[in-house]
């Protein structure tokens, strides 16, 4: 586990390069979310699933790498769409479907050492809203308590940094030199697509309960609960960062 030293200072918010780079990259194509749900998966897209890296990073314009692949598979993709699959990546989805290899779309990313996300402990305040946002559950933390980032586990999809509240995530290269395929292993790949079912099933069941109490007619119930959950969320990120700005000028004064 990577951690920032504490003797950092908070930041003030602001959007890293990071961030702002994947706000300029595809949105999700419309209608992507369901895609891989409600089709059932192909031979052709499941060797395609197998030679994704699994990251789950959704630079691909799709939900998932699931997704992708079965969009490849209908012939609704192109192959040059996976960045952290890089160059190799490519060659392997051109061998599978029949097409020529091509560079990869710049329009979705280009190949690049992995990187690893690491929260700064000196600013992190416990929302809790990036432990649903990470595809393999590799963020361990509580309510209101200092998260951490488990390195096994982490693809480096950077989907954590659109929802920090308080920008307290940032990415690190892990692999200097090493790109695509070279800075990504099989068993990587096969540890990540296993963490990431568990997470889907993790995200479900939480929806099947609330399912199951709206059926029992008590869904207005559930709904307020979830309502007044969501507001002292709300209170309790505004109240943290009005602390942080607070110590932050008090600092600038002494």
């Amino acid at each position: 586990m990577r951690h920032r030293a504490r003797h950092q200072p908070p930041r003030l918010r602001r959007v890293p390069r990071a961030r702002a780079a994947r706000a300029a990259e595809p949105p999700l194509r419309p209608g992507a979310a369901a895609r891989h749900t409600t089709r059932p998966m192909t031979r052709l897209a499941d060797l395609l699933l197998d030679a994704l890296p699994q990251t789950q990073c959704t630079r691909c314009g799709y939900p998932d790498c699931a997704g992708y692949a079965q969009a490849l598979a209908q012939g609704e993709a192109e192959i040059d769409q996976c960045p952290p699959g890089g160059r190799e990546g490519v060659a392997r989805l051109a061998a599978l479907t029949g097409h020529a290899v091509r560079p990869l779309n710049p329009a979705f990313g280009g190949e690049a050492p992995r990187r690893l996300a690491v929260i700064d402990e000196a600013w992190c305040i416990g929302c809790t809203q990036c432990l649903d946002a990470c595809p393999t559950d590799a963020i361990l933390g509580i309510n209101k308590r200092m998260h951490t980032v488990i390195e096994a586990h982490c693809t480096g999809c950077e989907l954590c940094l659109p929802v920090c509240p308080v920008d307290c995530i940032a990415m690190e290269e892990a692999t200097p030199g090493r790109t695509g395929w070279q800075a990504w292993s099989a068993e990587q790949a096969g540890a990540a697509r296993a963490r990431y079912a568990l997470h889907r099933a993790r995200l479900g069941s939480r929806e099947h309960r609330a399912q199951d109490a709206d059926d029992a007619g008590t869904g207005d119930e559930a709904a307020a609960a979830a309502a007044q959950q969501a507001a002292r969320k709300r209170s309790v990120v505004e109240a943290a960062l009005a602390r942080a700005r607070a110590a932050a000028q008090a600092r600038e004064r002494a």
